[in-house]
């Protein structure tokens, strides 16, 4: 009669020790990525396949997600840069966009850029929907799906000479 080598004898307080090891492997493995998830949760936030995961996760467990953005979805409707004549040095902003995407999104940032004739900038910045919307109007956090806004405020003009511009929403 053979007999097996002792590691290979059936031994219950290893057995149970490798599956203590096992749980204690899976449980730092989901904090870990629990861990990464929460770093990285606008990232995922931002993602379409993820994002419907994501908000059922949330609703189960009562957490919140960052508002949604797609700043392509802002459809620049018009848009203006005037030198009213009474105020020289000063250039007037006007705009007017609508979202079109399918759910409410944050005011978007809106980055101007001023030129010269030869396309040279002369000036750029990135106004926040602070810098943007009047102070004190009764506005919500978010622009709806469809709903269209215009938007006036007045700059310093960098420099003579500016006769172009562009708008871009971040």
């Amino acid at each position: 009669m053979s007999r097996a080598p002792s590691f290979v004898l059936a031994n219950p307080t290893a057995a149970s020790r490798r599956h203590g090891e096992w749980l204690a492997t899976t449980a730092l493995a989901l904090l870990l990525l629990a861990q990464v998830g929460w770093l990285q949760r606008e990232r995922l936030a931002a993602s379409a396949q993820l994002r419907p995961l994501l908000e059922a996760a949330c609703g189960a467990l009562g957490c919140t997600l960052p508002a949604w953005r797609e700043p392509a979805a802002f459809i620049l409707l018009s848009r203006d840069v005037i030198a009213p004549p009474d105020r020289p040095g000063v250039l007037r902003v006007q705009a007017s966009f609508r979202n079109d995407a399918h759910w409410p999104q944050p005011w978007p940032a809106l980055r101007l850029t001023l030129s010269d004739l030869n396309g040279r900038t002369l000036g750029a910045r990135r106004f926040q929907p602070t810098d943007y919307l009047p102070v004190g109007a009764a506005r919500s956090a978010r622009i709806a799906p469809g709903q269209a806004s215009q938007i006036a405020f007045d700059i310093a003009e960098p420099a003579a000479g500016v006769v172009g511009f562009d708008f871009r929403f971040e």
